[in-house]
This record gives C-alpha cells, sequence and structure tokens, in this order.
C-alpha cells in the first residue's frame, strides 16, 4: 500500500482545503487578506511559482520562495514518516468554507506602474497549522512590496486577517523578517 496523505482518510473527497486536517476537527479558521502592489524586479522563475501559489498557473519544476512542503504520511507499515507534498499556499478559489463569501487570489499588472509593476490581491481561509509555511511565502512577497506598503524601515503592511467568527480585523505585518499572526 503506497503512502496516503492523512487528509485523504478524513476529509471529503469533495473538499477544496487539500492541507487542513484540522479543519475538519475544529474551526480556528481565519479569514486572510492580502492586498499588494510588487516591484519589477520579479523573475520569470518568481513569477511561474507565484502564480501556481496563486492557483493561476502549472507548478513549476523547482520550487524556490517555499521549497519544502512537509506532511506526515503513513507508510506500508502504518507508521508514521514525512513526505514533501507541494501544494499552492494562497491558491483556493470558490466559495469560502467559514468566512462567508468569494475566496480568490488575483495578480495583474496595473495600467499605471506608479506604485508596483504587478498588483496582488488575495482572499484565503486559513488555519493556524498553516501559519509558518505560509509564513514563507508571505515573508517573501513582502521583500518584493512597494514602499507604500512599507509604514517604517522593519515593517511592511500586507494586509489583515479576522477570525472567522470576529467582526474586527487584524493588521497582518512583516516586521523584521517574521509574521505578525493573531
Amino acid at each position: 500500500m503506497a503512502p496516503t496523505p492523512l487528509a485523504d482518510r478524513y476529509l471529503p473527497k469533495t473538499a477544496s482545503f487539500p492541507n487542513a486536517i484540522a479543519w475538519v476537527v475544529m474551526a480556528d479558521v481565519y479569514e486572510l487578506s492580502v492586498v499588494l502592489n510588487l516591484r519589477e524586479d520579479l523573475s520569470d522563475e518568481e513569477l511561474a511559482e507565484l502564480r501556481w501559489h496563486l492557483g493561476l498557473g502549472p507548478r513549476p519544476e523547482v520550487l524556490r520562495i517555499v521549497p519544502e512542503f512537509p506532511i506526515v504520511v503513513e507508510d506500508d507499515a502504518g507508521e508514521p514518516v514525512i513526505e514533501n507534498h507541494p501544494v499552492p499556499l494562497l491558491g483556493r478559489h470558490g466559495a469560502a468554507w467559514k468566512v462567508g463569501g468569494a475566496l480568490t487570489a488575483v495578480l495583474l499588472r496595473p495600467d499605471d506602474p506608479t506604485h508596483g509593476a504587478w498588483v496582488l490581491t488575495i482572499r484565503q481561509e486559513i488555519h493556524p497549522d498553516e501559519f509558518d509555511i505560509t509564513a514563507e511565502l508571505l515573508t517573501w512577497l513582502a521583500g518584493r512590496a512597494d514602499d507604500r506598503h512599507r509604514p517604517d524601515a522593519e515593517a511592511v503592511h500586507l494586509g489583515w486577517t479576522r477570525f472567522h467568527e470576529a467582526d474586527r480585523f487584524e493588521p497582518l505585518t512583516v516586521r523584521d523578517g517574521q509574521v505578525a499572526w493573531p
């Protein structure tokens, strides 16, 4: 028997949340909203990988932005092992599960590139178990954000988070290379 991600055993086949087995058990789901203008200095390889993470393109052969996607799976003997299972981190599209509305990710070239060569809008649901791996991508994005998203030399304002039952949004900031999660 080939190793199978544990999520495949518990999530319904129609689930649109491939890397969040804990979502079935608990509802610690947050809305993640990212609104950024990105600078021009993105290579073709970086754009291809970013598009894949946003659910807007195929997976590149080599992943550099977030190179490892460790997941615990069960081997033939029933023992847990860690394998690499890359999945797009911010690429869900369609109806939201807990936060209402739609999940989306859009990357466009603006008509006026005054504040960046790319405009990016993301609205996703995220579980705290996904914070660490998603932080790798968000930190990379922060390094490419236009200056208008930098309130000071050490911080980049990416957007907002909101616990699914809350009425208020909290700022989503990368400071000194670390995402400030709720």
